[in-house]
């Protein structure tokens, strides 16, 4: 289901105000992935990308075309693990941040999803 245009603006509105919640929406995407939600963390990297950056620049960045990049992050999508990881660093390249992985131990084991 689309978002409303009233939430992107919201989404958009916050993440200009406040880096806490632009690198709050980079983590949360990150966690996603490395915890088996690709789903969602395309979910939120859409959302990042479009308060943000914008698929346009991001596109020229990374010398691809922004309806590529909207496909990879959207619903269906599935962008490869170099696809994922450039636009990571592009995006961390972005804020002035570098994301790294802190282990923690897991009450039970996870049950992922398949594509």
């Amino acid at each position: 289901m689309p978002l409303s245009r009233d939430f992107v603006e919201t989404v958009k509105k916050q993440a200009n105000h406040s880096k806490a919640f632009r690198l709050g929406m980079l983590k949360d995407a990150a966690s996603a992935f490395m915890t088996g939600e690709p789903g969602t963390g395309r979910d939120v990297l859409r959302d990042y990308v479009k308060a943000t950056i914008g698929f346009e620049e991001l596109a020229r960045r990374l010398d691809m075309t922004s309806s590529s990049l909207k496909r990879m992050l959207g619903p269906k999508g599935n962008p490869s693990s170099n696809n994922l990881a450039s636009i990571m660093g592009v995006l961390q390249d972005h804020e002035g941040v570098t994301l790294c992985v802190v282990t923690e131990r897991q009450a039970e084991p996870r049950k992922f999803e398949t594509a």
